[in-house]
């Protein structure tokens, strides 16, 4: 039996709500169950210096914890002068995945900056983020095409994530934090909304897993995120 009762293919509840802060032309409060991130889009006419006139854009996201997101306060990285390498590891994780679903000379020379930032933290925070950064990003282009900025398609497909993992040595879907820290084995999918992949993160805490233990994750995840893709067409539509 899994602490929060689920059965072991069941997501927690989702939700993603748009438009919830003014000023950004993109955002989104995602939660999966207790874990809450909130995610806004950003468009700016400037790029990486090493991008500039080869007349494509960027996508690039920055991550980060607040204080009181778990039990315990955590000291604010800007305090300590530099970001953790697990903050460096999400961000670019983030980034990278949403760039592999967008035209990037579609979007012209522009930079689409998102940030995530997680209100609370019960497990699968990076996974959360880049489920809500897609419907930010969406928007954010839904915004500009709005002004006719751009003409072409710039989203190729939905990209979503999440966790799985073999607890109590069952293989499950969506991981809490209860879960996540007596996990066997912990692993994070990143795929497209055709169920391509994009990244797959996988460590075995304890003993190692088995090919056959991994294609049931894989099952597991994809499943996952086609209720995640159609929650993310409905939020857009």
């Amino acid at each position: 039996m899994r602490p929060s009762r689920r059965a072991p293919d069941e997501l927690r509840p989702v939700t993603l709500e748009r438009g919830v802060v003014k000023y950004a032309e993109g955002s989104c409060l995602v939660k999966f169950g207790d874990t809450h991130v909130l995610v806004t889009a950003t468009l700016e006419d400037r790029l990486p210096p090493w991008l500039k006139g080869q007349g494509r854009g960027w996508v690039t996201a920055e991550y980060g914890m607040l204080p009181r997101a778990t039990s315990e306060r955590t000291r604010r990285e800007a305090s300590a002068g530099k970001q953790s390498g697990r903050t460096v590891e999400i961000q670019r994780l983030i980034g990278r995945s949403l760039r592999t679903i967008v035209d990037l000379e579609a979007l012209g020379e522009r930079q689409i900056t998102v940030d995530c930032d997680v209100l609370q933290a019960d497990g699968g925070t990076r996974t959360a983020s880049i489920t809500g950064a897609w419907v930010a990003l969406a928007d954010c282009i839904n915004w500009m095409r709005a002004r006719n900025m751009i003409k072409a398609k710039v989203l190729r497909d939905n990209v979503a994530a999440i966790s799985c993992g073999i607890y109590n040595g069952t293989p499950v879907l969506d991981l809490d934090y209860a879960e996540d820290s007596e996990a066997q084995t912990d692993a994070n999918f990143v795929l497209t909304g055709d169920g391509r992949i994009i990244e797959v993160q996988g460590t075995a805490e304890r003993e190692p897993f088995t090919q056959d233990e991994f294609l049931a994750l894989m099952a597991l995840a994809q499943k996952g995120i086609a209720r995640l893709v159609d929650l993310q067409k409905l939020a857009v539509a």
